[in-house]
């Protein structure tokens, strides 16, 4: 009996050292945990949406970018072991309800914006992907543009960032 425990135990132990050497590793939640040697790059992203504001892809990969820091990958300039490049592919205005009383003025006005995304991970090829992300965000037709499109700018990139983090980082 006490050889049974010892070999079971010798199992254990090995298994457990040998899970120390695995540079990705999962837990429970379903999310990754990368070892400190992981190495992540955002190449810049490019604008190909005519009408979306000229900052929108430095707003959009420094949003990426600090989210990972909260992370212990190590940044890389290019040809990280994870990697995230990608295309502004849509921002549009449209109206979304319309008032009452024949006039048809629309009481609030949609921003969307449409990225395209590729990542790349060299440790685990299956979770690569290029696939787009959209998000909106409603205003008053009231209110001008211009006066709210930073803050929604920022709203939507935050949440498509999420989307991003957890369809690559988190695997889900």
């Amino acid at each position: 009996m006490k050889t049974l425990k010892f070999f079971f135990s010798l199992f254990i132990l090995t298994l457990l050292l040998q899970s120390q050497q695995c540079p990705v590793k999962y837990n429970l939640s379903g999310g990754r945990n990368f070892a400190d040697t992981v190495t992540v790059s955002v190449m810049p992203f490019v604008n190909s949406a005519p009408l979306a504001k000229a900052t929108l892809t430095q707003t959009f990969a420094d949003a990426l970018r600090d989210e990972l820091q909260k992370t212990k990958l190590t940044f890389v300039p290019s040809g990280g072991d994870l990697n995230y490049e990608g295309t502004i592919t849509g921002y549009a205005i449209t109206p979304v309800s319309i008032q009452a009383g024949g006039d048809n003025n629309a009481s609030s006005n949609r921003l969307t914006i449409t990225i395209n995304v590729k990542y790349t991970d060299a440790l685990d090829e299956k979770l690569n992907f290029d696939a787009p992300f959209s998000r909106y965000a409603d205003y008053p037709s009231t209110q001008n543009l211009s006066a709210v499109e930073d803050q929604l700018i920022k709203d939507i990139t935050d949440q498509i960032v999420q989307d991003v983090l957890n369809r690559s980082i988190n695997a889900w």
